[in-house]
């Protein structure tokens, strides 16, 4: 199977999925193999949503068009120019993929099968259904793919390198397991926004999709905010009330009132706007419904820090002035070429040998 082909199939997958990219399913007679696989997905994001209350409709649905989004022939195309692939070399990879938010270890996958790879999956407790039906239609655009992938709630077993994702107690034994192999292991990570006081309302408001998307559950999400000295905290809690509805949701108004509750009774200075905690603080891991906030004097001396501490961050977020940055709002829309960690996942896999 050539690469051409397998950019071919994920053209389709990515048509495929669009159709679940708005509230109101759109089924398209163009798409094919709509009658084998159109009710199942459907029948399995509203199973999902029940499983797990974390994977609310919203966030499936955002999901699903981020990929379809995503697997377009252009950006597949652009995607795979950078590499020379390697025909008839290929590798079994074992994936171990986290379950904090819907599809989360999707791109994995696609990385190993594009690559030419086989993948041998173990998927997380939460998340387990929806991967291996997409696995299935994939394997029905282009039946070569029948052989490359192949899930498992057993031990892996028989591969030759590892892509494992999870906590930093979890890559301890990632790493005591799989160190001997090729491996990519992933730790904690978190994103940060950088703020200058020169923000638009509109850029704010867009960051509380950074922060908020996924109930902050991913590693992209916004955990972290550095602002100037004297920076007015009414203007940021003004442009995020929008997002004030996250409290109909039981986890999430659960997990404030607890946070709440920790930080008053141990007596933390806190700023507060009945649906967000703001808590001045180093670290980088807020509690869902928290948002940390440090201060800083120069930007050079912030750029300075994160870059010394960069192992703990995944991406930056804010506006044209700071380097390095991506934009207010996009922090869960990552491109194909995005790798988590800063790993480029394309290239350890075709140096594997």
């Amino acid at each position: 199977m050539t690469v051409s082909q397998r950019i071919s199939a994920f053209e389709q997958l990515g048509n495929f999925m669009r159709q679940f990219s708005t509230v109101s399913f759109d089924k398209q007679k163009e798409v094919l193999y709509n009658d084998i696989f159109f009710d199942l997905v459907q029948e399995e994001i509203t199973m999902s949503v029940h499983r797990n209350s974390w994977f609310t409709l919203d966030n499936m649905i955002f999901a699903f068009k981020s990929w379809s989004d995503s697997l377009t022939r252009s950006n597949l195309v652009h995607w795979t120019s950078s590499y020379t692939f390697k025909e008839n070399q290929t590798k079994t990879i074992g994936l171990i993929m986290a379950g904090n938010i819907p599809l989360v270890g999707f791109h994995d996958l696609i990385s190993v099968l594009i690559s030419g790879h086989k993948a041998s999956v173990k998927l997380s407790s939460n998340d387990q259904k929806l991967l291996p039906i997409l696995a299935q239609y994939l394997q029905k655009i282009e039946p070569e793919f029948e052989n490359y992938i192949t899930f498992t709630e057993q031990k892996l077993e028989s591969f030759e390198a590892v892509i494992a994702t999870g906590s930093n107690n979890t890559s301890r034994y990632f790493e005591y397991y799989f160190g001997k192999y090729p491996h990519i292991i992933r730790k904690n990570r978190n994103s940060v926004a950088i703020l200058t006081g020169n923000e638009t309302d509109e850029e704010l408001n867009r960051l509380g999709e950074d922060i908020f998307r996924y109930f902050g559950l991913g590693c992209r999400n916004v955990s972290k905010i550095f602002i100037p000295r004297n920076y007015d905290l009414d203007i940021l809690f003004k442009a995020l009330y929008p997002y004030n509805s996250l409290l109909d949701y039981k986890k999430y108004s659960n997990n404030y009132d607890y946070n709440k509750a920790v930080y008053l009774m141990s007596l933390f200075k806190i700023y507060d706007n009945g649906f967000l905690i703001l808590k001045e603080d180093k670290s980088y891991s807020s509690p869902i419904a928290s948002l940390f906030y440090e201060y800083y004097d120069a930007i050079e001396l912030l750029n300075d820090k994160l870059d010394i501490e960069q192992d703990q961050i995944q991406c930056i977020i804010g506006n044209s002035a700071i380097p390095n940055s991506i934009p207010f709002g996009t922090s869960q829309k990552p491109n194909l070429w995005d790798y988590a960690d800063d790993v480029d996942t394309i290239d350890f896999l075709l140096k594997l040998t």
